[in-house]
């Protein structure tokens, strides 16, 4: 018998590097699109092809949004999610064996600044500006229409502790004395984060007055793996999916247990102009550590899934030694070609 096939689109990050891995174990052909893989975007005949006939199909396809936004990253942060969710949508409605399932990546970002409780599912609250408008944007594209024949999720993901963008920029901070507690307040008027997309939403920067109490939503890379092979088994779910630990940390928390997972026995408290500062040097943005995100994997909770990874401290320490061991084999080889 043949093996069941397997698209997975975005397949060069660090998720998708990942999730290609255990499908791969887990006994799919997985067929990867992108610029460079085995089917590109700018072959739609071929796309037609790998999704006809396919069991599954997982879209992770978007520019890093570990940059800064100017007008350029914007509008490719936005394009790059949108236009690539629309053609697999066109493949998908095409085909004459559909893929049963279709999870395509959203974000948690969607939801509001939230301190007073926590965004589910069934009573979030979606929010406005800039990275809440390429969420709603894309979540549209990927939900339009009828395809009567294909179950869709989408992966509302909290940021992903791994060895990715977000958890190397946050231990960086840390490292380099700039792991006390991040205070959001006043910035002077910028339009990075005005809204985008045929429905704009917000036209200056949010600022609120956290203290460093701003939550943090998360989750653990090997725990996005089990949420979709659950996913995948789970024919009843559809829609919008939290993808993040229960019991979200906060801002102070994280700062504290980062400080110790590099052994810095200091870090500063960083006021919004300073990380402003700091995120233009490291060529990201401070919404990153700034917004808070409060979510909750109501759908995943209520229908039985268990996280493995919820010790935020563990997560982290788990990312630098596998650092450490990278930068200890460099130099190993360094020193073994001198």
């Amino acid at each position: 018998m043949s093996r069941p096939r397997a698209v997975v689109a975005g397949a060069g990050g660090f998720i998708g590097e990942a999730l290609v891995a255990a499908l791969t174990d887990d006994g799919y052909d997985v067929v990867t699109v992108g610029r460079t893989a085995a089917v590109r975007w700018d072959d739609p005949a071929a796309l037609a092809a790998a999704v006809d006939g396919s069991d599954l199909l997982v879209n992770l396809a978007g520019k890093s949004v570990d940059c800064r936004y100017t007008d350029r990253n914007r509008d490719e942060i936005l394009r790059s999610r949108v236009e690539t969710t629309r053609a697999l949508h066109a493949a998908v409605a095409a085909a004459s064996a559909p893929p049963r399932l279709w999870l395509n990546a959203s974000t948690a970002t969607i939801y509001r600044h939230a301190m007073d409780r926590p965004n589910t599912e069934s009573g979030g609250e979606l929010g406005q500006g800039f990275s809440v408008d390429v969420a709603r944007s894309w979540e549209r594209a990927f939900f339009a229409g009828e395809l009567s024949r294909t179950r869709r999720v989408a992966l509302r993901l909290a940021i992903v502790v791994g060895d990715g963008p977000a958890s190397r920029m946050l231990l960086t901070l840390a490292r380099t004395g700039l792991g006390g507690p991040q205070h959001d307040g006043w910035l002077p008027p910028h339009r990075r984060y005005r809204g985008i997309g045929d429905e704009p939403t917000g036209d200056r920067p949010p600022w609120y007055r956290t203290r460093g109490r701003q939550r943090f939503s998360w989750v653990h890379i090997e725990d996005v793996l089990r949420a979709v092979r659950f996913l995948i088994e789970r024919d009843d779910i559809s829609g919008p999916v939290n993808i993040a630990v229960p019991e979200a940390s906060d801002n102070r928390t994280l700062m504290r247990t980062l400080r110790g997972v590099v052994g810095m026995p200091v870090g500063l408290p960083s006021l919004r102009w300073m990380l402003e500062i700091a995120m233009w040097v490291l060529r990201t943005e401070p919404e990153l550590i700034l917004k808070s995100r409060w979510v909750f994997p109501e759908r995943l909770v209520d229908a039985g899934f268990r996280f493995a990874h919820t010790d935020l401290r563990a997560a982290f320490a788990e990312v630098e030694r596998g650092r450490r061991v990278r930068r200890s084999g460099e130099r190993r080889r360094r020193s073994a070609r001198s």
